[in-house]
């Protein structure tokens, strides 16, 4: 049996932000990231429509990138001092991620880390609040999955948290919040809703209801990105709605091991954090080519690259190396790197820029069995098409950081 779950209520367009004013209840937690939302005047219209709709209203800002359990701790106890019964989270994957985690603490106090890890574990929410999700980049759709990304710096391990009882009540995709969004964010962000569409439609957990979403997705992403990186409002609209339908797909769809192999290299290095959607651009040719020996995902590949992309080749493994090219060529175009060895701090080539390597080869190396070992465990890889081992993870790695074809 399947399952296809979406938020109650999803608002889109110009100005969606707005709708918060006809939620019902006593109070709101707004909970949100760095100052972006507040220099563009979106939390501000957010906490003064909540409190028009007669809420009394409390800020929990500065939520980091990479969410660390320790601030979900620090929220979760925010709230149970503060007792309300809405949950709004605005901004990027990172705010609304934390405000999921944030939630489960809240409804059950005496909840570890550890028991929210257990995959389909959760218990009931809602008992004592509801959540509502803004966001402002385009690429986690987080406002309408039933997935949170929280890292442990102790462990260098990100882990994500799913059940679809963390799938928000109601989200809210208002373009304005992406239109200074820099281009950079816009580009790894891009790449990662397109990595959720392709591993979405490729997964063993895809059905009718999430391949409709994610061959749009595809669509829309490849059609659109390239402008939206170049800051065209029309562009980031699309993006905007695009990422969202494709996190419809994967929540209900599942992903694979680009998203496994992301989370468990993001914060394992020392010199700094490998940013999850670069990540994703980098590994997903790569998995691809690994994928692609499953001959249902083979067909999938294809069937992209000939009817969504019109990409050229007479044989089904002629369109898949094609399609593997067209990310190249987006990465390219994107000015994302294509592999960890050339990947420096903040996402940017390290020989266009100058700037040193990110990740040793050494520290790669003695890493890997470890990264590997910790991947094939993810909650992201047993919906991938084919079968990854330790072993197999270790082979891929090798070739997503010394950007070698994976042939085997």
């Amino acid at each position: 049996m399947g399952r296809f779950t979406n938020p109650r209520d999803l608002y889109f367009g110009e100005g969606a932000r707005h709708e918060v004013k006809n939620l019902k209840g006593s109070k709101a937690v707004i909970v949100s990231g760095g100052s972006s939302m507040r220099r563009g005047g979106f939390l501000q219209d957010v906490q003064a429509d909540l409190e028009a709709a007669g809420m009394e209203v409390k800020l929990f800002e500065g939520v980091e990138p990479d969410p660390s359990v320790d601030t979900v701790m620090r929220g979760a106890a925010f709230m149970q001092e503060f007792g309300p019964d809405w949950i709004v989270a605005i901004g990027g994957g990172s705010p609304i991620d934390a405000a999921k985690a944030m939630w489960i603490k809240y409804e059950y106090p005496e909840t570890t880390f550890e028991d929210m890890c257990k995959v389909f574990g959760l218990p009931k929410l809602r008992t004592k609040a509801h959540f509502c999700a803004i966001s402002s980049t385009s690429g986690t759709a987080t406002e309408v999955t039933a997935f949170s990304v929280i890292t442990d710096y102790e462990k260098g391990i990100k882990y994500p948290l799913a059940d679809f009882e963390i799938t928000p009540d109601i989200a809210i995709v208002d373009p304005e919040l992406t239109y200074t969004m820099p281009a950079k964010l816009c580009a790894h962000t891009g790449m990662d809703a397109l990595t959720h569409s392709l591993e979405a439609y490729v997964s063993t957990a895809a059905s009718m209801f999430t391949d409709a979403n994610a061959l749009h997705a595809i669509r829309e992403i490849t059609q659109w990105l390239p402008a939206s990186f170049e800051g065209q409002k029309e562009a980031r609209q699309h993006m905007h709605e695009a990422q969202c339908i494709a996190g419809i797909a994967f929540s209900s769809g599942l992903l694979g091991i680009v998203h496994s192999m992301a989370h468990k290299t993001g914060a394992a290095f020392e010199g700094g954090h490998i940013i999850h959607g670069a990540a994703n651009a980098m590994y997903l040719g790569k998995v691809i080519q690994w994928n692609a020996k499953d001959a249902r995902a083979n067909e999938r590949y294809a069937f992209v690259a000939k009817d969504i992309l019109h990409l050229e080749g007479s044989t089904n493994d002629q369109l898949v190396e094609n399609l593997v090219q067209y990310i190249r060529g987006m990465n390219d175009a994107l000015k994302i790197p294509q592999s960890i060895s050339n990947y420096a701090n903040g996402g940017i080539k390290a020989d266009e820029t100058g700037e040193p390597v990110m990740v040793p080869e050494k520290e790669f190396l003695e890493k890997l069995p470890s990264v590997a070992a910790n991947a094939a465990l993810d909650a992201c890889t047993p919906e991938n098409p084919r079968e990854t081992k330790p072993e197999d993870f270790e082979k891929i790695l090798k070739c997503c950081y010394f950007d070698e074809p994976v042939n085997f």
